[in-house]
Parts: structure tokens; sequence; C-alpha cells
């Protein structure tokens, strides 16, 4: 009998370890679930919820009334959306509809959710409009209430865009600031940008808030962060550039490595087996795959 305790005991042990190790692996759900539903919509995130993801991640636009978008592009992209008509919007002309410019009322009027994806021709579609920030997390604490959701909220700026696709880098980071403050407890929040004027003023004016570094350039790991200037909690880049060496000597400076978009799972598989912290991805549902 007291045998048999030992073995359960441990076997238990042994299960919790295992649930606990698999916990702190960070998947992602990239613009919700991308890969199956209109992008940085909620019900794409709702799917992303219910795949099991870890991590919603997403990126904000500013209105021209100083609310906060969920949107990749500050403008109506002709690849996704079609017009408050219901009509195709021409490449030339989608930078027209600036989202800056425009108000939420305006800009609901557009659907992103039906027009076929090129990339992406497995994507459910439907009539859909790209939410307010706010709504997302309303629909989320509402309907998935016993859902342990962190949020991965790219800042999306550049210096030739300032106030004219969006505000500085300090007035925007003020409205991400004061919208999730007193909404989303702070630990379940990262502030990320390939910008680093965001980045280094969310560090010197909300030193407590998690910040991850977005990448896409081939130079050096060491060379982005002199430039940023300090370290981040996360380095989160292109999958391609990484490679197990460099995953550990990030790691070795407690600065933990969520490449993105990581589609394929040989590609997933790989970057665990190296030892990857989490991992963005427009298809949930293949990670388990592997």
């Amino acid at each position: 009998m007291r045998l048999f305790l030992v073995l359960v005991t441990c076997s238990v042990m042994l299960q919790c370890r295992e649930a606990s190790n698999h916990s702190k692996f960070d998947l992602q759900g990239h613009r919700g679930c991308r890969g199956l539903y209109p992008e940085n919509t909620i019900p794409a995130f709702l799917k992303a919820v219910d795949l099991g993801v870890n991590t919603l991640e997403m990126d904000l636009a500013v209105t021209a009334d100083s609310q906060l978008l969920v949107s990749h592009e500050p403008y109506m992209s002709a690849e996704i959306c079609l017009d408050s008509t219901g009509t195709e919007i021409a490449d030339s002309a989608q930078y027209q509809y600036n989202i800056y410019q425009m108000t939420y009322e305006e800009i609901e009027q557009f659907d992103c959710g039906s027009k076929p994806h090129p990339r992406f021709p497995d994507q459910v579609k439907m009539t859909v409009s790209k939410p307010l920030f706010l709504s997302v997390i309303d629909v989320i604490q509402t309907q998935r209430p016993d859902a342990r959701v962190n949020y991965n909220i790219e800042i999306k700026s550049r210096p030739d865009g300032d106030e004219v696709y969006h505000p500085s880098p300090q007035a925007f980071g003020d409205l991400v600031y004061q919208t999730i403050e007193g909404v989303i407890d702070w630990k379940y929040v990262t502030i990320q940008s390939f910008d680093f004027r965001v980045l280094q003023y969310f560090h010197e004016t909300y030193p407590d808030v998690r910040l991850a570094l977005l990448i896409e350039n081939e130079l050096p790991i060491q060379t982005n962060l002199d430039s940023l200037g300090f370290k981040p909690n996360i380095y989160s880049c292109w999958y391609k550039l990484l490679d197990e060496k460099a995953i550990g000597e990030l790691q070795a400076q407690d600065i933990a490595v969520i490449p993105w978009t990581v589609n394929e799972p040989e590609d997933m598989k790989q970057l665990v087996d190296w030892g990857v912290d989490g991992l963005i991805t427009d298809y949930p549902d293949r990670f388990n795959v592997y």
C-alpha cells in the first residue's frame, strides 16, 4: 500500500511538473488567429482563446476621435477590407482611408472580414468590422470569463508617420497606458513595438510595464539591444533569424525569446527543441500537431 501511494504521488508530481512546464510556454495567437478567422477581429480573438492560446497578440491604431482601434495598418487595407458600400478598395486608394483621420463611427462601416484573403484561403469569411481595443477586452472578459488570457499589444508607429498616421510615441504611449490602467492588470500585458522610441518612452515613463522588442532586421542581436539602450523583457524577431545559440545567449541575459510568425509544425517543433519561451502563430491549432 505504501509503495502504491509513493508511485501515485510520484506520478501526480510528474504530471503536475509537466503541466507546469507546459504552462510556462507562451503560445500567442497572431492577430487572434489570422490563418483561421479575419485578423484582429473579435471572432478571431474568441477562437484563439478557445484553441488554448496563452496570449492574444494584436495591433493598435488611433482614430480621429482618439480611440484605440485594433488594426495592423493605420489605414483601411485593400487586401482585407471593403468600403462602406461593400466595394473593393483599390490598392492606390487605401492610404486615403487614414484611420487617424477617421472617426470610429466611420470606420465601423467598413467590412474587413468578407473579402477572400490571398494568403490565408482557409479563413472563415464573415462581415465584421475592426473593433475598438476596449470592446475586445470587454468581450473576452464577459464571454470567456474563466480564461486566463494575456495581451501582447503592438504599438504601430514609425517616425515618418508621426502626426500623419498616428500620434507621437509619447502621446500614443500615454493613450495606451491610460486606456489599459484599471481595466487589465498589468501583469497580463506586454507592450511590443518595432519602433525603438515607443519602447524607450515606456521604459523611462512606465518602468514596470513588460516590453517586447520586435525585430525584422538582420543586424546582430547585441547591436539591436545596444541601439535600444536597455534590456527588454522579450526579444521577438522573425523566427528564421534565430538559432539555438542565439536563443541561449539572450536567455543568459534574462531576456525571453518569442519569435514571430511561426506557422509550420516542423518549425514550431524546432524552436521548442531549441528552448524558445513561446512563439507567435497565425495557426494556434497547429501547435499541438507536432
